[in-house]
């Protein structure tokens, strides 16, 4: 059962992606909604709910169907911003807490507001021997990466390729898999079962070495 931490009031910005903890996620934005939630979050130095979408689309859209979103996310907060043109933002975040939605209200302009619960964070649990071939071949894609600019590199440091948690939710992040599978790695409260889980998919996709 996962432990509630503390109440959190958020604007939610829901997404066709999940975001992890401690993960990296570059938007572009130009909805007057979110751009003015970035400049309160800014200002504020506040941060906002990811939250998976389920039905609608990213963009709103006049006669678009309304926007469902999972009841759960993580919290994200902006570490950069850069504006490319007039009306446009790029953004960086970073994955934080994980919280459940308690209640959500559409503004006027759009924008969703919650009141969250925040969860607690995964344990600190060392890679046991047996699921140390997935920090393995993380280990190996993130050597491959040293002639990136490390601005762009997918996954940011510090790396703590011997915890769990951290290792599972980067390879959540990498590997293709469906939204929906993601969200539910996301939410399982045992790190070491999210590691077992994606050691399993690597496995079978002749990732893990022997």
């Amino acid at each position: 059962m996962m432990g509630i931490m503390s109440t959190i009031s958020m604007p939610l910005f829901p997404l066709s992606t999940v975001l992890f903890p401690d993960g990296v996620l570059p938007l572009q934005v130009f909805e007057v909604r979110y751009l003015d939630m970035i400049s309160r979050c800014l200002t504020e130095d506040a941060p906002f709910g990811v939250v998976l979408l389920t039905h609608g689309h990213e963009v709103r859209q006049p006669d678009g169907e309304p926007e469902r979103f999972a009841a759960a996310g993580t919290i994200a907060s902006v570490t950069e911003t850069t504006t490319t043109s007039p009306g446009l933002l790029q953004v960086l975040c970073r994955g934080g807490s994980r919280f459940t939605v308690v209640t959500a209200e559409q503004r006027l302009n759009g924008l969703w507001m919650a009141e969250a619960e925040l969860v607690e964070d995964d344990r600190a649990v060392k890679v046991p021997s047996e699921l140390q071939g997935a920090s393995d071949a993380l280990d190996r894609v993130l050597s491959s990466l040293h002639d990136v600019p490390r601005h762009r590199w997918p996954v940011q440091p510090p790396f703590r390729l011997d915890d769990c948690g951290w290792v599972a939710n980067r390879w959540c992040e990498l590997l293709p898999l469906p939204n929906q599978q993601k969200h539910h790695m996301l939410m399982l409260d045992n790190p070491v079962i999210r590691l077992e889980l994606l050691h399993d998919v690597l496995d079978e996709h002749g990732l893990i070495t022997s």
